[in-house]
């Protein structure tokens, strides 16, 4: 079966193509990046009117680079949610659009179930079941994953996710959207023994996060400094990170002892980053679990994990009906195989 993915559910435009048999045969994304910068942050009105000019020709691009037609389409993946309610619709009424017109079934995907699905496209690949710590955007939660729709909630964030707490800790610290990568990499530049952070919930005796607290922490320092030089920065962004994967990483460890499992699995946004991904590989080797990442490429928002996870559904016989709704807000751990369909 060849699936069509479409992701529009924030600022990035993903397509892709996905055949139950040969793998993913091509991908294409476009970023808002540089339009939103001007703005300090995402405008909804602009991304929902950037995608509608983005999603065809990229889906154009898609199809000639993997030397099919679109009549070779058996199902069309998008996302339904969570997202910005424009972005989300723009997707969905194209993809249904496209499924009227050629008489295809279409899946609506949970934008999160895509995160978390995404390293099954990476060679080697977890097996069910897993624990996967998912960092992306505003969510921050650890799941017992026993098989596709199979999702159990062990933990998640009480305030700020891992990731919002990046970029407004890069706009504490005067750096320009999209601040997080850019103080990730900053922070390879500083010392993260200078100033000393909390970390929230470390020793709590639950699986949850909270990063609101390190966020106002930061922001304190900021103003007890009476001069931010870049060293100083720097040192700011490397002690900030620091305890971020502290945190991150203990927690994955208690989940994977409180469910007796063996394999973690990293998604999302943040899974991307590089103090996190050397401490986790670092733990596995010496308590002896393997972790697995999706492929940088596949850490942010994209197609390929639409596309994927839409063909999961699709063999498990759940599309859609020819109506269609979106989500923007769509809690994971209420989601279930019957759930899925729209």
């Amino acid at each position: 079966m060849l699936v069509l993915g479409i992701e529009t559910s924030c600022d990035e435009s993903g397509i892709a193509l996905y055949d139950t048999e040969h793998g993913l045969l091509a991908h294409r994304l476009h970023t808002q990046m540089k339009m939103h910068a001007e703005y300090g942050g995402v405008v909804p009105e602009l991304a929902s009117r950037d995608h509608i000019r983005r999603v065809l020709p990229l889906t154009g691009e898609c199809l000639k680079a993997a030397g099919r037609n679109l009549s070779d389409v058996d199902a069309i993946a998008y996302t339904a949610g969570p997202g910005l309610a424009g972005a989300l619709l723009v997707g969905a009424s194209i993809a249904n659009g496209l499924a009227v017109a050629l008489n295809k079934p279409t899946i609506a995907v949970h934008h999160l179930e895509g995160h978390l699905l995404s390293p099954l496209l990476a060679d080697p690949a977890p097996r069910f079941p897993f624990v996967a710590l998912l960092v992306s955007g505003g969510h921050s939660q650890l799941m017992r994953v026993d098989d596709v729709g199979r999702y159990q909630l062990l933990g998640e964030t009480l305030d700020d996710a891992a990731g919002e707490a990046f970029d407004k800790t890069a706009k504490l610290l005067g750096l320009p959207y999209p601040g997080g990568p850019l103080l990730s990499k900053l922070a390879e530049q500083g010392d993260p023994q200078r100033f000393t952070l909390p970390r929230p919930m470390l020793n709590s005796p639950d699986l949850d996060f909270s990063f609101s607290g390190l966020k106002t922490a930061v922001l304190t320092l900021v103003r007890e400094q009476p001069q931010i030089d870049e060293q100083t920065r720097a040192d700011i962004c490397a002690a900030f990170q620091e305890a971020i994967v502290e945190v991150l990483v203990k927690k994955s460890l208690k989940a994977l002892k409180q469910t007796g499992l063996k394999q973690l699995v990293i998604a999302g946004g943040v899974g991307a980053n590089k103090q996190l991904r050397q401490q986790l590989d670092l733990q596995a080797e010496r308590k002896r679990f393997q972790v697995f990442y999706p492929p940088l490429e596949f850490c942010t928002d994209n197609g390929a994990m639409i596309a994927f996870a839409g063909a999961q559904r699709l063999q498990q016989a759940h599309s859609g009906n020819g109506s269609f709704s979106v989500k923007p807000r769509w809690d994971l751990g209420s989601l279930t195989n019957a759930e899925q369909s729209a």
